[in-house]
């Protein structure tokens, strides 16, 4: 197994780690950063922590050629269940600031993504991420991680407006990877 294969697994070995940090009772006191408890707190820096692993076993498989077709399945999988649990937690922790519209548009693009390249694989085709679907994970992790740090003390509004700007990329790719592969998905009807 390539080193960027082993990282990106990582990754996801720190999604339960994540949930069951935010379930643990004894971690509900304040953490005395921001207003977060120690548990947001961990939470928040696992997120960040596996968010980084994205970019860099990227970097890892694109320098040492270790380009394989697990980490193509996987790197994306573990990207979407990343930002699922932050979105759910976030959600659930303030409904009115992560409104559920907005993480069911993010989750029925990734379903959309998914089946495209699904298809594209029982076409024989491999289908890697393009450039504004990496964009719309770089904002969309970057707009989590400030809401997840209590946007670091600053005023609500900018993470706010970087979440919902990750949300109209998320949307656009979506439609700009639909128009991209639509002669591959009406080809199988």
């Amino acid at each position: 197994m390539t080193l960027a294969n082993r990282i990106t697994l990582l990754r996801m070995l720190a999604i339960p780690v994540m949930v069951i940090v935010m379930v643990l009772p004894s971690l509900a006191e304040s953490s005395g950063i921001f207003t977060l408890s120690i548990g947001e707190f961990v939470f928040a820096l696992l997120f960040v922590g596996a968010s980084a692993t994205d970019f860099l076993d990227g970097y890892i498989a694109r320098k040492r050629q270790q380009i394989t077709t697990f980490g193509k399945f996987l790197d994306p999988l573990a990207d979407k269940i990343l930002v699922v649990t932050a979105l759910l937690f976030l959600m659930t922790a303030n409904p009115t600031r992560v409104h559920i519209v907005a993480v069911l548009l993010i989750i029925i693009r990734e379903f959309v993504v998914t089946g495209i390249r699904l298809v594209a694989v029982g076409e024989g085709e491999v289908i890697a991420a393009s450039k504004l679907g990496k964009a719309k994970t770089a904002l969309t992790m970057l707009a989590l991680t400030i809401m997840l740090f209590d946007d670091f003390g600053m005023p609500e509004l900018i993470g706010t407006i970087l979440f919902w700007a990750a949300v109209g990329l998320t949307v656009w790719s979506g439609v700009e990877y639909f128009l991209k592969n639509k002669a591959l998905i009406l080809k199988s009807m």
